[in-house]
């Protein structure tokens, strides 16, 4: 039975707005996690994530949500990929984007190494729905056992995939082996030299171009991308030589990157990567960015514009502040409204939170704690969001008893 409950805002009082959250019952079995969720251009939401496959292996699949009762809607699940040699991490996860040509990809993380961050992205297609998949082989062509991951994924026109993800190809030690950053977290830096970022695009004949982008990048960041009409933003957590990690945004138009222009001088000097990347949002000529910083010893999540597309970000608000915050952003943008949930954790647990701003960012008529999640720490890894008919949607992973798991709502003003 669908679960529903009326929320108030808690903030701003005298112009509070209500709204309906809905449990969003999601097909993922017990011991799934790692979900990611995108729109696919017909409207349908499209859910993937990774689960055990019994056999001391994994397998991504995934499953369609044609809209309309959260409950129902739900295609019968497929299998895109199983294998015992994955780098199955909280925090670097596969991915699904479908083309407007109708074709679906998915890219992988498998393991090239015996280094605990020796791993490749792999890509796959599928040019049936989902039915069948064919594998491309690895975005990257550098051959060394190291860490190719944190990748994001776009429509490059109609029947081409770009994708950017941090290369490792220079961090690999003088041994010849990549260094093992501890968890992907709190890590002193590899034995080589730095992590950069690659771009490249991919149509069904295979890899098409590929760009360097950024020299010297945070290791285990994740990177996020939008699409504005033949515009694409990239956006990823820089690294300077003095370890201050702030976010910056590049723009690709007319076969070409631009430049990356910081989003706000945070001057966050960190000597470990804080695995904690931005999300970015765009629509009509303009983009958001919203990111994790402790600039100042003070965890906060903020959010920023740009009113020229991307070319530079003003408006910078602190959305939320203090020692509860952990980060983990996903934005969305529609007509008329920009949305943003994060993660905060306190002695009374992990809970999940989603604001509604307008696209100046001087509004807020919307902020609620979507759920209290289940689990402490990195298990609950990042959640997810899209917006559909005026409504977001969101899918995260709770811990039960150890036993990672799904679970889905919908939020409604």
């Amino acid at each position: 039975m669908l679960q529903r409950m009326l929320i108030a805002l808690a903030l701003l009082p005298a112009a509070a707005t209500a709204a309906t959250v809905t449990d969003w019952p999601l097909p993922a079995p017990a011991g799934s996690a790692q979900p990611n969720l995108v729109t696919a251009p017909d409207g349908a939401l499209l859910l993937s994530w990774i689960e055990r496959d019994g056999a001391g292996g994994h397998r991504l699949r995934f499953a369609r949500h044609a809209g309309g009762d959260p409950a129902a809607g739900w295609s019968p699940a497929r299998t895109i990929a199983g294998g015992a040699d994955w780098f199955v991490n909280w925090a670097d996860f596969p991915m699904l984007q479908a083309l407007p040509d109708g074709s679906l990809w998915a890219h992988l993380l498998v393991r090239n190494g015996s280094a605990t961050y020796a791993y490749d992205t792999r890509l796959l297609r599928s040019g049936d729905g989902g039915a069948t998949w064919r594998p491309l082989g690895a975005v990257h062509d550098d051959g060394t056992a190291s860490e190719h991951g944190f990748a994001t994924l776009w429509p490059q026109g109609r029947d081409r995939l770009g994708i950017a993800w941090l290369d490792g190809r220079n961090t690999v030690a003088p041994a010849g082996d990549a260094a093992d950053h501890d968890g992907h977290g709190g890590h002193d830096g590899h034995g080589g030299g730095a992590m950069s970022l690659r771009s490249a695009s991919f149509d069904a004949g295979g890899k098409r171009d590929e760009h360097a982008l950024d020299a010297r990048t945070c290791d285990c960041c994740q990177t996020d991308s939008a699409v504005d009409g033949d515009r694409v933003l990239l956006a990823w957590r820089d690294r300077g030589e003095d370890e201050i990690r702030d976010i910056v945004v590049a723009r690709f138009a007319a076969g070409q990157w631009s430049t990356p222009v910081p989003v706000h001088a945070d001057g966050w000097k960190m000597p470990a990567c804080p695995v904690n990347g931005p999300a970015i949002a765009a629509r009509a000529g303009r983009a958001w960015v919203a990111w994790y910083t402790a600039a100042g010893d003070v965890p906060q999540v903020r959010l920023a514009r740009s009113d020229d597309g991307g070319a530079s970000f003003t408006g910078m608000r602190v959305v939320a502040s203090g020692e509860r915050q952990q980060g983990r952003v996903d934005l969305a943008a529609d007509a008329d409204w920009v949305w943003m949930a994060w993660l905060e954790e306190g002695s009374d647990g992990q809970s999940l939170w989603l604001a509604r701003f307008d696209p100046q960012l001087q509004k807020e008529p919307l902020r609620l704690k979507v759920a209290d999640v289940a689990g402490r720490g990195r298990g609950t890894g990042f959640p997810r969001l899209q917006l559909r008919d005026g409504a977001a949607w969101l899918a995260w992973t709770e811990v039960v008893a150890g036993e990672p798991r799904l679970r889905g709502m919908l939020v409604r003003p």
